[in-house]
């Protein structure tokens, strides 16, 4: 194994000199330069390309969030481990979105140092072999569908999930599924899958994130569909920004014919980047009056937003005129058709969560199944955002 091969930044001589004292026992370790500043750091970089930087953050001049931001992208071979006497969440995140891959809280030991040099070098050194032995990847025409609405518990995670399914199950081509409500996504649980890694893990690595990467974080449903989870925890959530969701959809779309998002009940930056890039929007609702006043809200808004009225698909759902509000009246205080109706079958919705088969495969001869795989139908033939005619409808609730 070749030397490791670092580089030093803080501002203080003495801390410089402890570091480095401490990774002379290691003989896997070469201190090749050190820097009072992130401008210093920047330029030594550039002229030395180490494998690793170990950068302070708080430094005269220039911090170390902003050098590990131009190091990242002027040379990103090299590896930024973050250190600081600060270890609140914000310094966390700063770091990560900088590109930093490790964080160290100061004071820490000489065994602490080297074991977080080791590994950080180790998983770059994997990733980059992995890297160069892929095959180029195929050119694929990707399709982008996220499910949203702007009310909780209308039915999102259950349609994105089912539908990823159908579509996977119907065109035998590549599905990843996103789950991006951020803080209680459960689309995990829905699919019975189990959580190793989760998005809050993946941008951790960012900035290196390529297809190669990105498979590793993806979690296989016997289905064949490919998930990314939400994080296991809800604070987990405020790491994850905008840029992040841009980067991770704009991968999946090079190596996945259709990619499923589900989302929160909310105009977050996440989401918005999700709606963005978006070739269709299933806005989910159902026919009581919050609900469909925060719909009615929610199509403003994207209608201020600008987005074409033919991106957007409002997909009914739980759908029945018997407590008294008729789809035309819905469609009138919208401004929009109904795309697609899917039937109240709570029984068969539930009882699909809670064992962790998604009905389209173990319900087939429901109407909600038949509902969903006929919405997947649509989105594979690219059927436009109207309304469905009667003859659908009557075939759906087989009036």
């Amino acid at each position: 194994m070749e030397k490791i091969r670092i580089v030093v930044v803080d501002d203080t001589e003495e801390t410089r000199n402890n570091i480095k004292t401490l990774l002379t026992f290691d003989k896997r370790m070469e201190v090749i330069g050190e820097a009072e500043n992130g401008e210093e750091a920047i330029f030594i970089t550039k002229e030395a390309r180490p494998d690793i930087v170990l950068m302070d953050i708080n430094m005269p001049v220039m911090d170390g969030i902003k050098a590990t931001e131009e190091i990242s992208v002027s040379v990103p071979e090299t590896t930024v481990i973050i250190m600081s006497v600060q270890g609140e969440h914000e310094y966390l995140r700063k770091a990560m979105s900088a590109g930093a891959r490790e964080f160290l809280n100061k004071p820490f030991s000489g065994e602490d140092l080297v074991r977080t040099i080791i590994k950080t070098y180790e998983m770059e050194f994997k990733r980059r072999e992995h890297s160069i032995l892929a095959r180029p990847a195929e050119e694929i025409k990707s399709k982008v569908i996220t499910v949203f609405s702007t009310k909780g518990g209308v039915g999102k995670t259950t349609l994105s999930s089912n539908l990823a399914v159908s579509i996977a199950r119907m065109t035998k081509k590549k599905v990843a599924l996103v789950d991006l409500d951020l803080q209680f996504g459960d689309i995990a649980i829905m699919l019975n899958v189990s959580v190793k890694n989760t998005i809050s893990d993946l941008i951790k690595e960012i900035n290196q994130l390529d297809q190669e990467l990105m498979e590793d974080y993806l979690v296989t449903h016997f289905s064949g569909v490919r998930v990314l989870p939400a994080p296991i925890k809800p604070e987990y959530a405020e790491y994850i920004a905008s840029a992040h969701v841009e980067r991770i959809i704009k991968t999946l779309k090079g190596c996945y014919h259709y990619v499923i998002i589900d989302t929160s009940a909310s105009f977050h930056e996440t989401v918005l980047t999700s709606l963005d890039m978006s070739d269709r929007i299933m806005f989910v609702s159902t026919l009581d009056l919050p609900t469909i006043k925060n719909v009615k809200s929610g199509l403003d808004v994207m209608e201020s937003l600008r987005y074409p009225k033919e991106k957007i698909s409002v997909v009914l759902n739980k759908a029945s005129e018997q407590f008294g509000i008729k789809y035309k009246d819905f469609e009138n205080t919208l401004k929009h058709n109904i795309w697609a109706y899917i039937p109240e079958d709570s029984q068969t919705v539930i009882t699909s969560a809670n064992k962790g088969f998604p009905f389209v495969m173990t319900r087939t001869e429901t109407k909600v199944a038949k509902a969903v795989i006929g919405i997947a139908q649509d989105i594979v033939e690219e059927k436009a955002a109207a309304g469905k005619d009667k003859g659908a409808l009557k075939k759906i609730f087989g009036i």
